[in-house]
């Protein structure tokens, strides 16, 4: 026996057709869209787990040291590549 279930495409219904509306969600005017737009922003940066300030300059100074080496490394290699052009060409 074969499974028949029917699973509807994203973002639509499962009665075919076209998608949903969600109730008095209707066209709104670029005004309605922005003021939306900025309440989900809002919304969403009240979710997140701000870092403390002891966190803060860690993550910070862990980043600029990691800088300051990839600076060093890339230095380093450029020298390198500088030295083997001016050996080979003279």
């Amino acid at each position: 026996m074969t499974d028949t279930t029917q699973v509807p495409e994203p973002g639509g219904s499962s009665e075919g057709g076209k998608p949903r509306r969600g109730g008095k969600r209707g066209k709104k005017g670029p005004f309605g869209r922005l003021a939306l737009f900025y309440r989900q922003i809002v919304a969403e940066l009240r979710k997140v787990v701000w870092p403390t300030r002891h966190q803060l300059s860690t993550y910070t100074s862990v980043v600029i040291v990691f800088v300051v080496i990839m600076i060093a490394f890339v230095t380093v290699i450029d020298y390198g590549f500088t030295q083997a052009v001016k050996y080979v060409f003279g």
